[in-house]
């Protein structure tokens, strides 16, 4: 397994990291301890070393089920990752409690690297306002963290006052070859290196959606080359072939999935992608990025909403039901995790979000169309 270096930090870890955010099920809430157990342990014995998982996942199971699995020596063998849940912050105390409980949890009197998970501009702005610089001092200090980074979802203007705002050691970002300027994208992952700050990437496959089910016209551009190659495995070497980035965390649900990328792994070396195969990339995203519908960059100027309107998402699961060739699964996930009163036919036309779109888009005729197909 190739090692890579995670900024400043002193650390080489493996390129491959084991995200425990999609582990197989028996149900929608019982993880499949037995199955999971065997991946992960069979993913350290063929040289995985970071693990990642945090309070929420899996409904709360996940950190017990990995204090769990990494009995029996395989503690020793890993860098352990999980993360503080900044949306349940109420008070400076409540930082100490949760991390305190993790370290229960996990079974273990250190995480090696720690997150504040999920940072936005709302979340972000609570913590400070609950010294959470004090908490992250402290919890290096008294040894019970090695490691202090954290997890982001916002604009690119908000990533770049997080990273100013503390001497952060990694951060943890979505990117892909879809999402170069979506969050903190290309130009975050340049800034934050160029600060010496590790960079762990997050939904390398866009949860999935580029590695399954793959329109048959994405699958014929990537049989043109030649190369016996699976389109998660294009996906990954991709965001591999930068130097900046350290590990690259995958989801995974099966035994096929753990072998597939760990063997991708294997050729995980920074800038071992040949021009022509960086320009099929390239033409691959172009062909997924015609069938978007609404040209939303998610810059939130449009929000909040005086009615309460969750515009960009709204727009994000449309685009993504049209990209992926998948409307019903979107339409699902669409009215599983949208509220009700903040789906598009809660628009009541007021224009105010037209008025501050920098993109021009016809916000009000594009959200009649996501309640038509959706709701």
């Amino acid at each position: 397994m190739i090692r890579r270096e995670i900024g400043n930090t002193g650390e080489k870890v493996s390129a491959l990291g084991f995200g425990c955010m999609r582990l197989p099920t028996l149900d929608e809430q019982s993880i499949d301890v037995e199955e999971a157990t065997r991946m992960l342990r069979f993913a350290v014995d063929n040289g995985v070393d970071y693990v990642d998982t945090a309070w929420g996942y899996h409904n709360g199971q996940s950190e017990p089920f990995v204090g769990q699995a990494l009995q029996n020596g395989y503690r020793e063998k890993v860098n352990l990752a999980t993360k503080l849940p900044s949306w349940l912050i109420k008070s400076r105390e409540d930082m100490d409690y949760y991390l305190n409980e993790q370290l229960k949890r996990l079974r273990t009197d250190v995480i090696d690297f720690y997150l504040i998970h999920s940072l936005n501009k709302r979340f972000w702005k609570n913590l400070t306002e609950h010294d959470i610089f004090d908490f992250m001092d402290s919890a290096l200090s008294s040894g019970r963290i090695k490691h202090i980074g954290f997890s982001f979802h916002d604009t690119i203007d908000v990533f770049k006052e997080i990273i100013d705002s503390y001497d952060w050691e990694f951060c943890q970002i979505q990117y892909n070859f879809l999402d170069t300027e979506h969050q903190a994208g290309f130009e975050g992952l340049k800034y934050a290196a160029g600060k010496g700050i590790g960079i762990v990437v997050m939904e390398p496959l866009r949860g999935g959606k580029l590695a399954s089910n793959v329109r048959e016209d994405i699958l014929s551009i990537w049989r043109s080359t030649g190369i016996e190659r699976s389109p998660a495995a294009w996906a990954l070497r991709w965001v591999w072939n930068d130097p900046a980035v350290g590990v690259v965390l995958s989801g995974m649900s099966n035994m096929d999935q753990v072998k597939e990328n760990i063997a991708t792994a294997r050729e995980a070396l920074p800038d071992s992608l040949s021009a022509s195969e960086l320009a099929i990339v390239e033409r691959v995203s172009e062909e997924y990025k015609k069938s978007i519908r609404v040209n939303c960059t998610g810059c939130n100027y449009c929000m909040p909403c005086p009615n309460g309107v969750a515009i960009p998402s709204c727009l994000e699961f449309f685009n993504d039901a049209y990209m992926f060739d998948s409307i019903e699964d979107h339409k699902n996930a669409y009215l599983r995790l949208i509220k009700e009163e903040s789906r598009a036919s809660n628009c009541i036309e007021c224009g105010r979000c037209e008025e501050l779109c920098p993109q021009g888009i016809p916000i009000i005729e594009s959200l009649k169309e996501v309640a038509a197909l959706f709701e």
